[in-house]
Parts: structure tokens; C-alpha cells; sequence
């Protein structure tokens, strides 16, 4: 058998032990905590419920959002928390821009 094979073998059945299951499901934890508490420093109250409740309705959005905020801070341009109008403006500018088509008839 190729030695890749191998590999992918013992990381399929890795994967599907059942103690390797849990390890995923703490880590998805902690990494979801983490950014949790990212949100808390990086948004003020009324951002921060704008933004769950876009997750309700957009989670991929707000996503993206987290994500941008986060690589932002990390990268040191966002040293404060965001407001509501601020997170608006995020908002737009991450949202896609919908084409109007207008017809005329002649």
C-alpha cells in the first residue's frame, strides 16, 4: 500500500473515533468563547445586538463581520470599540451591492 494512503487512512478512522469527536466539539467551543469575548471588546452593547440578530436572519453575513473584525483588531486598525452607526456603515460595505436594472420603454 502507498505510504499515502496510509496516511489518509488513519486520519479517516482518527476522525471518526469517538473520543476525537469530542476533542473537536471543545475545541469548536473554545474557539467560539474566544470570539465571544473578541465581540464583547470590539462592539458596543447596541452592535453587539444588532450583530445577533443579523445572525439570526444572516448568518453568513454576520460571519463575515466577525471575521473582519477580528483580523482587523489583530492587525491593530480597530483600538476601540465599534458603535451602532458604525457597524451600519460595516454592514453596507460587506453586503454585496445589488444591481438596479432599469428599463425604459420607448
Amino acid at each position: 500500500m502507498p505510504k499515502f494512503h496510509l496516511i489518509s487512512l488513519r486520519l479517516v478512522f482518527s476522525v471518526s473515533l469517538p473520543h476525537s469527536t469530542d476533542e473537536e466539539i471543545r475545541k469548536k467551543e473554545a474557539e467560539a468563547a474566544v470570539r465571544q469575548k473578541a465581540l464583547m471588546l470590539l462592539l458596543d452593547t447596541n452592535a453587539r445586538q444588532r450583530l445577533m440578530n443579523i445572525r439570526i436572519v444572516k448568518p453568513e453575513l454576520a460571519g463575515a463581520v466577525e471575521n473582519y473584525l477580528i483580523s482587523a483588531a489583530s492587525a491593530g486598525r480597530l483600538n476601540r470599540a465599534l458603535t451602532d452607526q458604525e457597524l451600519k456603515q460595516l454592514l453596507i460595505n460587506l453586503q454585496h451591492p445589488k444591481k438596479d436594472f432599469k428599463i425604459n420603454r420607448i
